[in-house]
C-alpha cells in the first residue's frame, strides 16, 4: 500500500473509531488538483464532528504524518483536515446533506475502505 492510500486508510480508521457515519472515499486523481483522495463522513452533532476531527489529528500525529491545516473545527459543522494528498471532510449531517460532495464530484470513483462501520 502506498503512503497516500495508507494515510487515507488511517484517516478512515480514525473516523470510524468515533462512529462517523457513511464514511466514503473518492478517488480525485485526474479530477482535482487539490488532492488525490477526498474522505467524507459526518457526525450527528458538533461535538461528534469535533471528536472525529480530533481523532484524525491524533492518529496522524501517532504516525508522524503532518497535517497541513485544519479548518472549521471551532464551529463543528464542516471540518476540513488537509493531510496533503488526502483531504478529510467531516460534516455535521445537515451540512453533508446540503453540500452533497459525492454528487458534486460524481465523476470521481469510489475507493473501497477496510473499516468496520461502527457509526452505521
Amino acid at each position: 500500500m502506498d503512503n497516500v492510500k495508507h494515510n487515507l486508510q488511517l484517516a478512515a480508521d480514525a473516523c470510524d473509531d468515533k462512529r462517523a457515519h457513511n464514511i466514503t472515499a473518492l478517488d480525485m486523481e485526474g479530477i482535482s488538483v487539490i488532492a488525490d483522495y477526498f474522505l467524507i463522513c459526518h457526525g450527528n452533532n458538533e461535538r461528534q464532528v469535533q471528536a472525529i476531527a480530533r481523532s484524525v489529528k491524533n492518529i496522524m500525529a501517532e504516525h508522524d504524518i503532518e497535517i497541513d491545516r485544519i479548518e472549521g473545527f471551532e464551529q463543528g459543522r464542516w471540518v476540513l483536515v488537509d493531510i496533503g494528498d488526502v483531504v478529510c471532510h467531516i460534516f455535521h449531517k445537515e451540512e453533508r446533506d446540503y453540500y452533497n460532495l459525492e454528487r458534486l464530484w460524481g465523476d470521481a470513483g469510489r475507493v473501497t475502505l477496510d473499516i468496520e462501520s461502527k457509526g452505521e
